[in-house]
């Protein structure tokens, strides 16, 4: 099988699939039109996630049987040409969750403590004194964190939550089992609005589909606490952009940290300017670790397929 990834990833992460052919770009990513060139003859396309995969790409690539996307989204990939061509779509589950829970927790202490603008500061001015009373952040420890969305990697932020002293509450569309909520420790909020009247910081844990766009609007800020901190590693565009910047802006947010953005890879120029924002370059799962554990984790699924082994992180069957 000829196997075409859109992005030079890690080859040692694809030794399991033996003598099929990959074929790896040489700079970072094939343009477009270099991706066009080669669909014709691929059986599997490996795109990352930040590799958009339209219906035009799909109908380039007559032989194509499966997509095994290299991320846990899948929001860069046309699902409805897939299905019109009944071709199969995976994801990699369960490498990304650890790094992402890694990065969000990073992130959310970053912010609390003004690590990143202190930094920023004493490298750049001569503004900053040290003193009992000054540069002053504020605490994890015995505050509420409102995670909505409790799937794997809400369940992994938790426990270094509560390893923090944090109380963690969460919203989900279907509530966890009561066996399930002890065992991670953390209570059950029904409304999501309050959820945000409770928590000090709030994270969301979603997909990016059309429910989810723009989940954190006008309303959900304006339900937040005074000072509240909010934190996205999930997807740009479930957080209301403009409003953030509102909140940012108004003092209503304490801050605010993020690793996606609604119109990334553009940013919002406001954002750039706000101390009280700490942001990273959608590096969520972006350790060397992680990488070749995704690389391994999208052979196992074509693997696994071709097998018929079951054990395989599905999109569209």
């Amino acid at each position: 099988m000829k196997i075409l990834l859109t992005t030079r990833l890690p080859k040692e992460g694809f030794n399991a699939l033996g003598e099929h052919e990959l074929i790896i770009p040489q700079s970072p990513k094939f343009t477009t039109e270099e991706l066009m060139q080669r669909l014709p003859d691929c059986d599997i396309l490996v795109p990352t996630y930040d590799y958009k995969i339209t219906a035009e790409m799909i109908a380039a690539a007559p032989k194509l049987q499966l997509i095994a996307n290299f991320g846990v989204g899948f929001n860069n990939i046309d699902l409805d040409a897939a299905r019109e061509r009944h071709i199969k779509v995976t994801n990699t589950v369960d490498p990304v969750i650890e790094p992402t829970a890694e990065q969000t927790f990073t992130l959310m202490m970053a912010v609390a403590h003004r690590t990143a603008e202190l930094d920023r500061k004493m490298r750049q001015t001569s503004d900053i004194t040290i003193g009992v009373m000054n540069n002053l952040g504020i605490s994890l420890y015995g505050k509420t964190l409102g995670i909505i969305g409790m799937g794997r990697i809400g369940k992994s932020v938790a426990r270094r939550a509560l390893a923090c002293g944090m109380r963690v509450i969460y919203h989900n569309r279907h509530r966890l089992a009561a066996e399930e909520e002890q065992r991670a420790g953390v209570t059950y909020c029904a409304d999501k609005m309050e959820l945000l009247r409770t928590s000090d910081y709030i994270i969301p844990m979603v997909p990016y589909t059309q429910a989810t766009h723009h989940l954190i609007d006008a309303e959900a800020f304006a339900a937040m606490k005074q000072g509240a901190v909010l934190v996205n590693t999930s997807r740009g565009a479930v957080v209301d952009e403009a409003e953030l910047v509102k909140a940012l802006q108004s003092g209503k947010l304490w801050g605010a940290a993020m690793d996606v953005y609604e119109f990334e890879p553009k940013i919002s120029p406001e954002l750039l300017t706000l101390d009280n924002v700490v942001m990273s370059p959608h590096i969520g799962t972006g350790t060397i670790d992680g990488r070749i554990a995704m690389c391994r984790r999208v052979a196992e699924n074509i693997i696994h397929i071709y097998t018929g082994n079951d054990d395989v992180d599905w999109v569209i069957r």
